[in-house]
């Protein structure tokens, strides 16, 4: 049987993309490729991953240039079909951007880049991305970023909310969401969203770097699994 492949898009300003390709070649039967921005062509992928980096520089807003490569409308097309796409940090900052997801991410509340480890909590477990945590499952998966915090109108937290869309949120170690567990003052400790649809998720810390025990933690290697499990079933 021939390898399941993922996209794993590369801007200019990326630096998280050769790290999300190690993650992804680590599995059996997946085979990354890399899609560079200014292509029109998927390769075939049933996965796209926007990773983290600083897409353009960050120049305007972070991914607000990003959004209008030629590769983001083949991508945009791709989740408006259903099919997955996956965006960490920065990659978050894009969907956002893209209209693929609801709300926007400014600067974190102390006005300072952080990269830490951070306690997040599993809150949705029923997402393609997700199926392998279970609920309130706490897991230590790293931040670095300067543009984290999350924002988005009453009525649209509210909806979030409802639709069950927020997939993690930031928690302390014995997995409450406090404020001060909070690292960049997102509105209700938010670390992860999912669209309505189920099969697009944001998230600004890095399970690519949680995916090998040398890596200190192994806890953001289920997010693959759940992927790539439910690609390789589709």
């Amino acid at each position: 049987m021939a390898d399941v492949t993922v996209g794993v898009v590369v801007f200019p300003g990326s630096n998280c993309d050769h790290d999300t390709e190690y993650a992804v070649g680590s599995f059996d039967g997946i085979k990354p490729v890399m899609l560079w921005h200014n292509d029109h062509d998927l390769q075939g992928a049933k996965a796209i991953i926007l990773p983290g980096g600083f897409s353009y520089g960050d120049y305007l807003r972070a991914g607000s240039i990003a959004r209008f490569s030629p590769i983001m409308q083949e991508v945009i097309d791709f989740a408006r079909k259903g099919f997955p796409v996956l965006g960490i940090c920065n990659g978050f900052q894009v969907l956002l951007e893209s209209g693929l997801l609801e709300g926007a991410l400014s600067r974190n509340r102390d006005k300072k880049f952080l990269c830490c480890q951070t306690t997040l909590k599993a809150v949705n477990c029923s997402t393609i991305f997700t199926q392998r945590y279970q609920p309130d499952q706490l897991l230590s998966i790293p931040i670095a970023h300067g543009e984290g915090n999350y924002f988005a109108p009453p009525e649209v937290i509210e909806s979030l909310e409802e639709h069950e869309q927020i997939v993690f949120r930031y928690a302390d170690a014995e997995g409450r969401v406090t404020d001060e567990a909070n690292p960049n003052g997102s509105l209700r400790n938010i670390a992860g969203i999912v669209n309505r649809q189920g099969n697009v998720l944001g998230l600004m810390p890095h399970p690519e770097r949680a995916s090998e025990k040398m890596l200190g933690s192994l806890d953001g290697r289920a997010l693959f699994e759940s992927l790539f499990q439910h690609i390789a079933g589709v």
